[in-house]
């Protein structure tokens, strides 16, 4: 036997090893790409943005590139690709970014004026005679719209507080089921397209500011026939493998940025409310606790309503373990 074959079937076989995993990228530290959700369409969400994005990068150093999504799952895949270092999500979504992309909680939003928090709505057009009571006989003769599948209140919190405990599937009580974003919902009930749809207050008071007769129009001609619990403001995310460095320069511009009496922080807020928040807050991970009460609440909801023994005990453990989050979480100095 040639003395030479081991060693050179082991080199093959390291030669292949080494070609069957990527090279290692290194991480950059002098750009940010910025994910956002483009709730209306993506010229107009470019336009609020642009200012805040340009007072980062001038602030920090780092360039600073937007990625704008027409719905949460691609923000999601980009950031679990490593298209994107960090974002603004909505709860839902926020808290598939850290179960599925390797995110963390850093801040959160806030009002600009008033208490945090907002609220799902379900809307109809004004005058239809649509109430509440009506929408949810189920009789499959109403069309309704909701909103991404990973939106809290476009989705999740309508599913948690209206239909699950009644053991409705909407795609059963209903003639047709839509998702878009919430403007495009508020339109589409507003010009008769669809019956009913969830929205939020947020995206309201948000078409209220706009002095276009056609959003005037609309607001005008629709009216809300249910409200959910309060929901948390939205977070801020980054992915955990971001170097340290990266994260240090953007969270001493975004928890500076609006604050304080001068001029120029007078400035930065109405930047600020061109994006519809405050000066952000400090946050982590405790801030999706209550999106997971929503979450489990839904599930034991269904367990309990498909007289699932083994799935209502797994969905009462899991509800179980979040209340016992928040409890210590409370106690925490």
């Amino acid at each position: 036997m040639d003395a030479r074959k081991p060693a050179l079937v082991l080199a093959l076989l390291l030669s292949m090893a080494a070609c069957g995993k990527p090279p290692k990228e290194a991480e950059s530290t002098d750009t940010v790409r910025f994910s956002i959700m483009s709730t209306e369409n993506a010229q107009a969400a470019q336009k609020s943005w642009a200012p805040f994005l340009a007072d980062m990068e001038k602030a920090t150093g780092l360039k600073v590139q937007p990625f704008f999504g027409s719905n949460y799952t691609a923000l999601i895949e980009a950031m679990r690709f490593k298209q994107t270092e960090m974002g603004w999500f909505t709860n839902q979504s926020g808290l598939e970014a850290v179960r599925r992309s390797g995110g963390e909680v850093f801040a959160r939003t806030t009002k600009p004026s008033g208490p945090d928090g907002y609220q799902s709505v379900v809307i109809v057009k004004k005058g239809s005679g649509l109430t509440l009571e009506k929408i949810m006989t189920c009789d499959r003769t109403l069309n309704f719209a909701m909103g991404d599948a990973k939106s809290t209140s476009g989705t999740l919190a309508p599913m948690t507080y209206l239909f699950a405990p009644k053991n409705v599937t909407p795609t059963t009580c209903f003639k047709t089921v839509k998702s878009a974003n919430h403007e495009a919902n508020l339109f589409a009930v507003a010009m008769g397209q669809v019956d009913a749809a969830t929205n939020n207050t947020q995206s309201i008071v948000r078409l209220s500011t706009k002095t276009e007769p056609a959003a005037r129009q609309a607001l005008a001609n629709i009216e809300v026939v249910w409200t959910s619990p309060t929901i948390p403001e939205d977070p801020m995310i980054w992915r955990r493998d971001v170097p340290e460095a990266v994260k240090a320069k953007v969270r001493a511009f975004i928890f500076a940025y609006g604050v304080g009496t001068s001029p120029e922080a007078a400035r930065q807020r109405e930047i600020l409310k061109g994006i519809e928040t405050g000066p952000f807050k400090v946050a982590d991970n405790t801030h999706l606790l209550p999106v997971r009460e929503m979450e489990a609440t839904e599930a034991l909801i269904q367990a309990r309503n498909g007289k699932d023994a083994a799935a209502i005990a797994g969905a009462q453990v899991a509800l179980d373990g979040i209340h016992a989050e928040e409890k210590a979480l409370a106690l925490r100095p």
